[in-house]
């Protein structure tokens, strides 16, 4: 199968799949939360501040981050180099400090956001997908695709020379090759994280358990995902960077989940609270 990047161009303007689906992302994300701050009957604004808050961190973040591992400061500037775990970190602090103006506890806000993050992400990958970027290895199962127009285009010569890649010798470097879509193997593996997810928000776990749950399925995921992935950043024999930084998620996950696993959950703030309707108990 052959896949080209999906853009729409009104005028001057360029439309990317990826752009659309960031935007898809974001505001089903935005959804998410706001259904459970109402199923709470908690004040549903907070939803916009936690996703105003994702969106300039996690742009600013994903940036630093891409620029830290090119090394390449003018990237910052470019259009593309948008790195996930960058995004998630730099999203991530200013969802904090965020959480902290406002005073509300920040178990709550790793409450809400858990089942939102992991549908987001996988609306995301989809965008990955769309503009062809974020693609695996050589691949000769049938679903393998191939990008002669992605990010880079799945040549020969770019999957050795940009990503260190064994290809077959005798190959001429510009063929294009078919590749594991990855960026679909992960959006299948998010859908089935935000499913469980999203079942076990009302189980009486503690607030925060359900963030710790996320942690996990996204180190996990991310994990094996690289196995497979097309990529340049080695950093312990054939682990990558991000394997590194999934370790990391994992770990902590687990450590949320057995610290937050019983016990009682922290009140929402006053903020929270100025949304319940008179006479709702605060059960």
């Amino acid at each position: 199968m052959t896949i080209y990047p999906f853009i729409i161009h009104v005028g001057p303007l360029e439309i990317t799949g990826y752009g659309l689906m960031l935007m898809v992302a974001f505001l089903m994300g935005g959804w998410l939360i706001a259904r459970q701050l109402r199923e709470n009957k908690l004040k549903e604004d907070y939803a916009a501040d936690i996703v105003a808050a994702a969106v300039i961190g996690g742009i600013i973040g994903a940036k630093l981050w891409y620029v830290a591992l090119t090394r390449d400061p003018g990237a910052l500037f470019s259009r593309g180099g948008l790195v996930w775990y960058g995004g998630f970190i730099g999203g991530a602090v200013a969802v904090i400090l965020n959480s902290w103006r406002l005073g509300v506890p920040l178990r709550w806000t790793m409450q809400l956001a858990a089942p939102a993050l992991a549908a987001a992400y996988a609306l995301g990958r989809v965008g990955c997908f769309l503009v062809n970027d974020d693609y695996g290895r050589p691949s000769n199962l049938p679903w393998a695709v191939k990008f002669p127009e992605g990010l880079p285009p799945s040549t020969a010569g770019n999957l050795h020379h940009l990503f260190g890649v064994t290809v077959p010798a005798g190959v001429d470097p510009a063929t294009v090759l078919a590749v594991h879509p990855t960026q679909l193997y992960e959006v299948a593996a998010m859908l089935v994280a935000f499913a469980v997810l999203w079942a076990l928000r009302k189980r009486g776990r503690p607030i925060g358990w359900l963030f710790g749950l996320y942690l996990v399925f996204a180190g996990i995921e991310r994990f094996l995902v690289e196995i497979v992935r097309a990529k340049d950043d080695r950093f312990l024999g054939p682990f990558t960077l991000a394997q590194f930084t999934s370790v990391i998620v994992l770990a902590v996950g687990v450590l949320l989940l057995i610290i937050w696993r019983r016990g009682a959950s922290p009140a929402p703030s006053l903020y929270l609270e100025t949304g319940r309707k008179a006479g709702v108990s605060n059960s």
